[in-house]
């Protein structure tokens, strides 16, 4: 099997140049994993709590900012958007149960998309030898999204918290075991 430096591409010289923050990365993603695994509940109403604050500020934001454009055609979309922001910023921030559980099915669709992605990272990175932690790591994605599904509504309180960990955790590992190819 051919190791990154006998098979230079410019992906992988990216890669062997950023190994060090890569590390760093995956680190930090795991520390945050573990905090949000070891406080499910927590995690899962700072991060709606979090998300509803930042829709409705920037719903009030792009709202406002539409009037700058009063009376051209993008106007009333650009307004509808702004309200609509706001109006889900609203929603999660002062009645976070209920986000969490909308904020959990909305998580499962992304743990799709990530998964995917991270299944085609670990493919193109492949040469490498730590291509098989993001592989896992984008299997996990998946899983997790298939676990959300499977439990919800009932799990949401501490469904989001505890994926996020998850989710953090292993996509944390997969950029370690990635890093730590190019080292040696």
């Amino acid at each position: 099997m051919a190791t990154p430096s006998e098979n230079p591409s410019f992906f992988h010289h990216r890669l062997h140049t950023a190994s060090s923050r890569l590390f760093w990365l995956g680190l930090l993603m795991v520390l945050l994993g573990v905090a949000a695994v070891v406080f499910p509940v927590f995690s899962t109403l700072a991060a709606t709590l979090f998300v509803g604050w930042m829709l409705l500020i920037s719903g009030i934001a792009l709202f406002m900012s539409s009037f700058w454009i009063h009376g051209t055609g993008p106007f009333f979309a650009a307004n509808l958007v702004g309200l609509l922001f706001a109006a889900a910023g609203v929603f999660l921030a002062f009645n976070p149960l209920a986000g969490a559980v909308t904020l959990t099915l909305i998580l499962g669709i992304m743990f799709i998309f990530q998964g995917a992605a991270e299944l085609v990272f670990s493919l193109e990175a492949r040469p490498a030898p730590g291509w098989v932690g993001m592989l896992l790591s984008g299997i996990a994605s998946i899983a997790l999204a298939i676990i959300i599904a499977a439990g919800w509504p009932g799990i949401s309180l501490i469904a989001l918290g505890l994926l996020l960990g998850i989710n953090f955790i292993s996509t944390g590992l997969g950029y370690i075991l990635l890093s730590r190819s190019f080292k040696g």
